[in-house]
C-alpha cells in the first residue's frame, strides 16, 4: 500500500531503528516508546487489523507470535514482558497495518 506508513518503512523508503527482518516480518523501535523497551513487530504483508486475518495467514501470525519471546530475551526482559494489539480506531490503533507492540523493562503499569 503506498500510502501506508508502516509499508514506507518496510520498503526503507522512512528510516527506522531496526531490529530484526526477515522474509515474513519487520521490528522497528517504537519512536514513541510508552517503557524501556517498545518494539514494533510488523507482518511485510500489508493486513490493516487483526481482522483482515484468515486461515491463509495462520504461518504468520505463529511465526509473529512466536518470535515475540526470542524478541524479548533478546533486549534483556527475562522478568516477561507485555503485547498489545489494538484493532481498529475504537481499539486505539493509530497505524492501519497489523502489528503487535512488545514493551518491557520496567514495572509496567496494571490495567484498572
Amino acid at each position: 500500500m503506498s500510502d501506508c506508513l508502516f509499508c514506507k518503512i518496510i520498503a526503507g523508503d522512512i528510516p527506522s531503528s531496526k531490529v530484526y527482518e526477515d522474509d515474513q516480518i519487520f521490528v522497528f523501535k517504537d519512536i514513541a516508546p510508552k517503557a524501556k523497551v517498545h518494539l514494533l513487530i510488523v507482518p511485510k504483508t500489508h493486513l490493516v487489523s487483526l481482522e483482515d486475518l484468515s486461515s491463509e495467514h495462520d504461518t504468520l501470525i505463529s511465526h509473529m507470535m512466536l518470535k515475540l519471546p526470542v524478541l524479548a530475551r533478546e533486549q534483556g526482559l527475562d522478568t516477561g514482558f507485555r503485547t498489545i494489539i489494538n484493532t481498529g480506531e475504537g481499539g486505539g490503533q493509530e497505524v492501519a497495518h497489523l502489528h503487535i507492540h512488545l514493551l518491557g523493562g520496567d514495572k509496567l503499569p496494571g490495567f484498572n
